[in-house]
């Protein structure tokens, strides 16, 4: 009696790909082009033919979601170890209660300039999600999770110095993309408050441009501390990232906006309790050092900074006003809103995202939102008690601290409509559960890698055996 044909080998969590295995193309790397797209591409450039759907990042990230529902489609034939994600859950019922909105909003009738709010709206949830998805499914050991993480801190510390230098030549520098052809340059740049430029390198707003800054803050913290993220790699790495640290900061106070101001107290208040005590004191005196160097150096900033906070300017009574008038625009549906990205201008600018996630999505879409935001600092934290490594529990409490920035500053401007934070801080979301999983698999002992060198063994035995597995196969005979 013949022996049964041996199927195909199954292919192990660490190295598998999802669609094919002949495409080089992994879930970091994908994350790493949307990053590319997300900081180098001006948000306020698109394709032409396309309008407001045509930004790279955007079609990247739909992109991203139809690969990992393929890769789920093909989930069961491959060698995958899951675990339970609240963060998914919540971006679930976050999606879910969205397309209830859309729906609802559909029947009710809409003007044809918000049917296609609607939609658009709709396709960047589903972009937000093909990135988050992704992460979630896709990033498995801790040498992908500190790729990801160091490239964003890199990313925003080339912002801040791009924006610096836009500070001191008071032009953009990023002219050359309204000379390409196919493309569309909108409005974004650079503006002017209080007499002081106010800078946003590729970001549609100065507002956007200090969220980045101050959530990528904490990462920038971590790689000090950690060497770039990596073990035995030179010392001398950690004098360029503290460098990259002081450098978003600075950039950050000179944004001559509350929101940053405040975003980066939250920031540095959640990080330096991560600080070795060793060092603290150290890394404290050297940001007063760069405090007092600033205001030598930039005489007036003092004044402008302060009069943000103690003078009643038009913004400040707008925020305020904005409050009382809440509850009347929520009372048009307060359980699932009035549609996501319906909420235009003409009607009312609260500057406040979570005011806004309330209108449009009710009470419900807060709920889920701030669930998704909860989940992720908690799977964050978590990871930061499951692990012994010391690197991955820095880099976990940075990664919730990030969140938390973002998520405060969400109170003082729309961050989910501006493309640059609402990526930003999904690939952040995305990253606290990433390392939730790497940090649970470790203590369970499951065997995915948590070193790089660890990881690059596994993938060595993994093909070793693979290969010796089909050279022991019987060759068919030629024709």
């Amino acid at each position: 009696m013949s022996e049964p044909a041996q199927g195909p080998i199954p292919v192990s969590a660490v190295e598998h790909i999802a669609i094919t295995r002949k495409i080089p193309w992994d879930a970091a790397r994908l994350v790493m082009v949307y990053l590319v797209l997300l900081f180098a591409v001006p948000s306020y450039v698109s394709i032409s033919s396309l309008g407001t759907l045509g930004r790279p990042h955007f079609l990247w990230g739909l992109g991203m979601f139809a690969f990992w529902a393929i890769s789920r489609l093909q989930w069961r034939t491959v060698d995958v170890a899951s675990t339970s994600q609240p963060v998914r859950f919540a971006f679930v019922v976050f999606l879910v209660i969205a397309l209830v909105s859309f729906a609802d909003a559909m029947l009710r009738g809409q003007p044809a300039d918000q049917i296609s709010q609607l939609i658009t709206s709709l396709l960047r949830v589903l972009s937000w999600a093909g990135v988050l998805l992704v992460i979630v499914d896709g990033v498995r050991t801790m040498r992908d999770v500190s790729r990801i993480v160091r490239f964003l801190a890199i990313g925003a510390a080339l912002l801040a110095l791009l924006a610096l230098l836009q500070s001191f030549t008071g032009r953009s520098l990023l002219d050359f993309w309204g000379s390409i052809p196919g493309l569309n340059v909108g409005e974004g740049g650079i503006a002017e408050r209080s007499g002081r430029t106010r800078t946003a390198a590729t970001a549609m707003h100065p507002l956007e441009f200090g969220t980045v800054l101050n959530a990528a803050l904490p990462l920038c913290v971590a790689g000090a501390l950690t060497q770039g993220f990596g073990r035995g790699q030179a010392r001398s790495t950690a004098a360029w990232w503290w460098a990259a640290s002081a450098l978003l900061a600075v950039v950050a106070l000179m944004s001559v906006s509350r929101s940053s101001i405040i975003g980066l107290a939250v920031a540095v208040v959640l990080i330096v309790p991560a600080i070795p005590r060793r060092t603290r004191l150290l890394v404290v005196s050297g940001g007063l050092g760069v405090i007092v160097a600033m205001v030598a150096l930039m005489p007036g900033l003092v004044g402008t900074t302060l009069s943000l906070f103690t003078s009643s300017d038009g913004s400040t009574m707008s925020r305020t006003g904005a409050l009382d008038r809440l509850p009347e625009f929520v009372a048009a549906s307060p359980l699932v809103g009035i549609g996501f990205g319906t909420f235009l201008p003409r009607y009312y600018v609260f500057d406040n995202g979570w005011a806004g996630l309330a209108i449009e999505l009710g009470m419900l879409g807060v709920i889920a939102f701030a669930a998704m935001v909860v989940a992720a600092v908690w799977s964050a934290w978590q990871a930061r008690s499951n692990s012994v490594w010391p690197d991955v529990r820095l880099t976990a409490h940075a990664l919730g601290a990030s969140v938390i920035t973002a998520a405060v500053v969400l109170a003082f401007f729309d961050g989910l409509a501006f493309p640059m934070s609402a990526g930003f801080l999904f690939v952040v979301i995305g990253l606290c559960a990433a390392i939730r999983s790497v940090a649970l698999v470790e203590k369970r002992g499951m065997g995915v890698a948590i070193t790089p060198h660890a990881f690059e063994d596994s993938m060595a035995e993994d093909r070793a055996s693979r290969r010796e597995a089909r050279s022991s196969q019987p060759r068919p005979a030629a024709p």
